[in-house]
């Protein structure tokens, strides 16, 4: 159930981005990683095979700032909290310099991803 809410404000954010590009041309940039959903076994061996990865953030937004390569986002809901593949790969992407933010919902997330842009010392 907290996956439906969490893709609806997934959505909400992609729409919120669409918006907003005008001003923010580099949320162009911004795309899904569709790592997570049920899939039957087939499927899942076949996305393996191809690279998915568990544990993989939600969200890139590959536009360097300050210090940082790019922007990754998981997003949550509700009470969910990062699994311990997705830990593992927030630790990963931060040794390499990218900024990771697990975000409950669009309005976390926006704040995130406009802090990130106007931010010309992100550290």
């Amino acid at each position: 159930m907290n996956h439906q809410y969490e893709e609806r404000e997934q959505m909400a954010l992609m729409h919120w981005a669409a918006y907003y590009e005008s001003e923010h041309p580099e949320l162009a940039l911004l795309f899904h990683i569709p790592n997570g959903g049920t899939r039957n076994k087939r499927e899942a061996g076949r996305l393996k095979a191809a690279g998915v990865k568990a544990g993989v953030p939600d969200l890139c937004l590959p536009v360097p700032r300050g210090r940082w390569h790019g922007l990754w986002i998981e997003m949550k809901y509700g009470n969910n909290k990062p699994t311990v593949k997705q830990m593992e790969w927030i630790g990963r992407l931060r040794e390499q310099d990218y900024r990771v933010e697990v975000c409950y919902g669009q309005q976390e997330a926006s704040e995130v991803i406009l802090e990130y842009l106007e931010g010309e010392k992100n550290d």
